[in-house]
């Protein structure tokens, strides 16, 4: 792995231990200035000043060893799935999915990404664009929020898991993908669901719905579907839909 494949993953990752250290070097750097401006140049060569600087390469230290295994901990995954043609990135830190992963992937078909019960906040369309293969995606526990049109590519999606994440409403794109057949979206904050939309959907077998803030005529509409498993939670009527009140 050349240097600058190894920065990109670094890059993609949220280190616990990198982020503090960044914290704490910061504020040792802003209390030094807060002294040697009232004290002149008396602290700069003190021991105090030595004191610091070792105790920030000491935390610098620990924090590239935990980048380090978090890093070795991805390449070895994916040696893995140039096996087993199942990526599994879940509980990795990462904020992205790093570009060097698609190039340690090149040729590979892989038909199932787990990227579940990370930080990432976007899925970038250049994942949907490398990896059409695929037949099942699990983004689970993550920050996402939206899908990008190009996961339509991925013409052989089967089973796609988008629980726990930040939806507010079932991704339009899921109804460009007719080999889907199960669609996993429980707790986000789903409100709005495109109920025509999903009907048309050939293949599709199995939604689940739990845990998400649907609109009662949306809801209703869901319950009484009857063509695919629709999985809800019992809904809670809202205060100023009781009319008696």
């Amino acid at each position: 792995m050349n240097l600058t494949t190894f920065y990109d993953f670094l890059y993609s990752f949220y280190i616990e231990e990198v982020e503090q250290v960044k914290r704490l070097n910061v504020q040792e750097q802003l209390a030094r200035m807060v002294f040697e401006g009232g004290f002149g140049n008396d602290i700069t060569n003190s021991h105090e000043m030595a004191e610091s600087n070792r105790r920030q390469a000491m935390r610098t230290a620990r924090a590239v060893k935990a980048s380090g295994k978090g890093v070795v901990k991805v390449v070895h995954r994916c040696d893995e799935a140039k096996e087993s043609q199942t990526l599994d990135l879940s509980e990795c830190q990462l904020i992205q999915v790093p570009d060097a992963i698609y190039h340690l992937m090149k040729e590979i078909p892989i038909l199932s990404c787990n990227l579940s019960g990370n930080l990432i906040n976007k899925i970038q369309a250049k994942l949907c664009m490398k990896f059409t293969t695929i037949t099942e995606l699990n983004i689970a526990n993550n920050r996402i929020s939206t899908l990008p049109d190009e996961l339509a590519s991925c013409t052989t999606l089967e089973t796609i898991n988008i629980a726990a994440n930040s939806f507010i409403q079932l991704p339009p794109v899921l109804g460009e993908i007719p080999s889907l057949i199960k669609i996993v979206a429980s707790k986000n904050f789903i409100a709005n669901v495109e109920v025509e939309a999903v009907t048309y959907m050939p293949n599709l077998e199995h939604i689940d719905l739990q845990d998400n803030p649907l609109k009662k005529e949306v809801y209703e509409s869901l319950a009484g579907m009857t063509s695919l498993r629709v999985v809800l939670s019992p809904r809670e009527q809202e205060e100023w839909e009781d009319l008696s009140i």
